[in-house]
């Protein structure tokens, strides 16, 4: 399939559309399987590209993987795990981070896991050091090696005390992953405590594990001998419902998403109301539409859960093109994402980016040289433009502001946005969008 789409913008985005699972659960939901003893069931499973690098993963370590795309149910049978080839992993990985999730469970089936040189999204320092240090902590030996890094086990791994300096999402699912096997208590403190993250530890719970979350961002799992099998069905997108939000805003369209929630999307509903959107939420979903007038800007910042998702911000930004006055977007979370306004600018926005904290408190990129702060100023309107996706919710941006610009825009390296937008071109086409794959 080709990696370019021309869209023809101007039009209002109208009509209904569906959102599946959350791409940051489900993934991580299919390794838990390897820490059972039994299949597991998931359901709710979009059909995206994570979904097809991890269950490849799960292939190539023995894993029986059935995937019934219709009913998007995943069936999980390791019964029969073993090691891998070095270059299998490295080929199918691909720019996935996925793999170093695989470390905890692997270590505690196998005694060893091997992980490639590890790509994803360049949004921002997104190292694999707190990955390998908590791996370390809980007795692990790593090994560093030209083709990636190779760990073993020497002993069953140990519950341990972890201290993280941020509420990293990904280093708290590897503790997470991890400890529930370990022997011993493991208690992990400045844990993030997104939707995904207790969704992740709802599918652990239901495979016998033990773990507690206290309302100071401190978890507390109590290591066991065996896990089984789970039966759970993902929680929905947040990130693909605000996407589709801020098209309806920025596109002067009435969209309802079918499968949407409140409860995870209650910072994004507040923002979008102040914006000068409207939504309904329905008992099957939430209907999003811009309710005419003027859109008003805004002073935003994101910030990990209960905060502004960072995901959230990039597609808001392109309706904040669209508002009058002028909008300050403060981003705490990845110090590198506003690299996506390059193709806004030449579309026509107004958008000035800075490396001081603008509009909120001070955050950890103040002093480090980042381009972390934007102005956008509106509203103007978009022009269209030959577009390069940067990286997934960027990319997503990008085709937002292509079908909200008026003209034909060629949008390159949409593949990128495969990896976590189910079947968007058929989405597009359904709300009136006039798209065609090069």
């Amino acid at each position: 399939m080709n990696d370019l789409l021309y869209v023809n913008g101007g039009n209002p985005l109208t009509g209904t559309i569906t959102v599946r699972g959350a791409k940051n659960f489900v993934s991580k939901s299919m390794v838990a399987s390897l820490l059972g003893e039994t299949p597991s069931i998931l359901r709710n499973v979009p059909q995206i590209r994570d979904v097809k690098v991890v269950s490849g993963l799960l292939d190539l370590h023995g894993v029986n993987v059935k995937y019934d795309t219709d009913a998007g149910i995943l069936d999980l049978d390791p019964s029969n795990v073993e090691s891998a080839h070095v270059a299998d992993i490295d080929a199918h990985a691909g720019s996935s981070r996925i793999p170093i999730l695989f470390c905890g469970p692997l270590l505690h089936r196998l005694g060893e896991a091997f992980i490639p040189d590890l790509g994803g999204c360049r949004i921002g320092d997104r190292p694999i050091n707190y990955h390998l240090d908590i791996l370390r902590q809980f007795g692990a030996v790593v090994d560093k090696r030209p083709n990636g890094i190779h760990l073993r086990a020497p002993r069953r791994l140990q519950g341990t005390k972890i201290s993280l300096p941020y509420p990293s999402v990904g280093a708290t699912e590897q503790t997470l992953l991890t400890a529930v096997r370990a022997d011993g208590i493991t208690e992990l403190t400045g844990a993030a405590i997104e939707p995904e993250i207790m969704d992740l530890i709802a599918v652990l719970q239901k495979m016998g594990a033990i773990i507690s979350v206290d309302t100071d961002r401190v978890i507390r799992i109590e290591g066991v001998d065996r896990l089984e099998g789970y039966s759970h069905t993902a929680l929905n997108d947040r990130i693909e419902t605000a996407s589709w939000a801020s098209a309806a805003l920025a596109t002067g369209g009435d969209i309802t998403v079918k499968g949407a929630t409140q409860p995870e999307m209650m910072t994004f509903l507040n923002t979008f109301r102040k914006v000068g959107g409207r939504f309904d939420v329905q008992d099957d979903g939430i209907r999003f539409w811009h309710a005419g007038g003027d859109l008003k800007s805004i002073v935003l910042e994101t910030d990990v859960h209960p905060g502004f998702m960072t995901d959230w911000q990039q597609p808001l930004v392109v309706a904040l093109t669209q508002a009058t006055g002028l909008s300050i977007v403060h981003e705490t979370v990845y110090e590198n994402r506003f690299g996506f306004t390059d193709a806004l600018r030449k579309m026509g926005a107004t958008i000035q980016v800075y490396k001081e904290c603008l509009g909120g408190r001070d955050c950890r990129f103040g002093q480090r040289n980042f381009h972390h702060s934007a102005v956008v100023s509106g509203p103007t309107p978009l022009s269209a433009a030959d577009i390069e996706v940067p990286d997934l919710r960027g990319g997503f941006s990008h085709l937002i502001a292509a079908l909200a610009a008026k003209g034909q825009s060629t949008v390159r390296g949409i593949g990128l946005i495969d990896r976590g937008y189910e079947n968007f071109q058929y989405k597009l086409e359904s709300l009136g969008a006039e798209v065609v794959r090069g």
